[in-house]
């Protein structure tokens, strides 16, 4: 170990910055959102440190490097552009046993600034020892797209709690699974970062008062139209997360790789024409699973609130009283539809968009006379069985036979391939395409061919 990594409190402790250049002040960024009392010694100043020093916030020291400027000093840092007055500080530093930290010159120096995840009072540090500073900083901006920016809230809501729980639960294994309850309980997660307090406060007291043998609870999450690259974040970290995974046939291969490994899998796949699983038992494996006082996660293709029958799945848990959250997906419209090269709307062909179901038997007579209207787009989600009545009913509501349509097919994937023509060819050009697959209407299938790009 090259570094011994050590968090430091400097709020109100003296620092010396000396340097106020560019590089001086992304150092004094970091020392003064630390709450440090700056000092700053230049022979000249930036307008920022000028603009700081106007408000209070430093101390400015003018002139060359003098040792005296150390008195007092908990930290250095030594960012001039010049290395010989660097060393010059860093050799006044080790005479006083201060740490000193030079700039350009980390392993000369007895303290080195780390790249920062800042979730206050969650802190994360990642340093090289001054050898990658590069990577460093790519492996930061990686942790930073992984943790959730409410973390820092989480943080300070336990450490206000940690009295109360200590005193409740008298056993260390009590205190355990209430901290893992807490900790991974969605509904607070989500309810913190929408700066719901009184809702927090609520979930928390559930918390305190639960069975601590029972932390059951249901995550709906939207796995997006297929690419595993457009699974949201929050999705991501639900589904590391998760003991169980209720998956379907339209979430790909490549999204369940990204599964916790050691998570059971209980797949209840659909497809048109034909339920292996109907839908009231995945409603009873989500109950069963909950109550055990398993983490799941139903995984959806698409949204789960748009045809995905989310809304049935959270009635029943909601009627067993059973912990729930959603985590919207990308929805296939929009993916599949982004990939083919084709905008939803467009001011010179659609100012509106419909999501309409293909199920027309189950949700009985549509709207044609509105959904044949000009100047929107629509897509048919589940439609393929049905291109003949829609080809129909269109047509015979006043929609023109000439009007584009796109069927996408294993659409985001690279599988998709896309089938268009007329609404008067949609019978015919729905039999040289297999499901999953959605229809899109509307003239701005016409831009295709000079928007899609690949």
């Amino acid at each position: 170990m090259d570094y011994f990594p050590l968090f430091c409190r400097l709020q109100g402790r003296r620092c010396l910055l000396v340097g106020a250049g560019d590089v001086a002040e992304r150092k004094a960024r970091l020392l003064l959102a630390a709450g440090a009392d700056l000092w700053v010694g230049a022979p000249d100043f930036s307008p920022a440190f000028r603009h700081w020093a106007q408000q209070q916030a430093v101390t400015l020291l003018h002139g060359p490097f003098e040792p005296h400027w150390l008195t007092g000093c908990w930290l250095v840092v030594a960012a001039t552009s010049d290395n010989a007055v660097n060393q010059q500080v860093a050799d006044a530093a080790e005479k006083q046993q201060i740490f000193c930290n030079l700039v350009d010159a980390p392993q000369q120096a007895s303290a080195i600034m780390p790249s920062v995840i800042d979730r206050s009072p969650l802190m994360v540090a990642v340093s090289s020892g001054g050898r990658a500073p590069v990577l460093a900083r790519l492996l930061r901006e990686k942790l930073e797209a992984m943790l959730p920016q409410h973390l820092g809230k989480l943080a300070q809501r336990a450490g206000a709690l940690r009295d109360r729980v200590k005193t409740q639960f008298a056993s260390p294994s009590g205190r355990r699974h209430f901290w893992e309850r807490f900790f991974s309980s969605e509904r607070l997660a989500q309810t913190l970062a929408n700066g719901d307090e009184d809702r927090a406060a609520q979930i928390t007291e559930t918390l305190l008062s639960a069975d601590p043998a029972v932390r059951g609870e249901v995550a709906l999450v939207g796995a997006g139209p297929g690419d595993a690259g457009l699974l949201t974040l929050k999705g991501l970290q639900l589904i590391q997360q998760a003991d169980v995974i209720v998956y379907d046939r339209l979430v790909s291969d490549a999204i369940l790789n990204l599964v916790r490994r050691d998570a059971e899998r209980i797949f209840v796949g659909k497809q048109a024409g034909y339920h292996c699983v109907p839908q009231e038992a995945i409603n009873q494996v989500l109950c069963e699973q909950a109550l055990r006082g398993k983490r799941v996660v139903r995984l959806k293709g698409g949204d789960p609130f748009i045809f995905g029958r989310g809304g049935e799945e959270l009635e029943a848990l909601a009627q067993q009283q059973i912990p729930f959250s959603v985590v919207p997906g990308i929805t296939a419209a929009s993916g599949c539809a982004a990939y083919s090269g084709i905008p939803l709307t467009h001011r010179n062909h659609a100012q509106s968009v419909r999501l309409v179901t293909g199920h027309l038997q189950k949700t009985g007579s549509l709207a044609w006379q509105t959904l044949a209207a000009e100047r929107q787009t629509l897509v048919f989600y589940m439609g393929l069985t049905q291109a003949a009545e829609i080809q129909q009913q269109l047509i015979t509501h006043g929609m023109r036979r000439d009007m584009p349509v796109a069927l996408v097919e294993n659409g985001t994937t690279p599988r998709q391939r896309v089938v268009s023509g007329t609404l008067g060819e949609l019978e015919a050009l729905a039999d040289q395409v297999a499901s999953p697959a959605l229809m899109i209407i509307g003239s701005v299938v016409a831009l295709r061919e000079t928007l899609r790009w690949f």
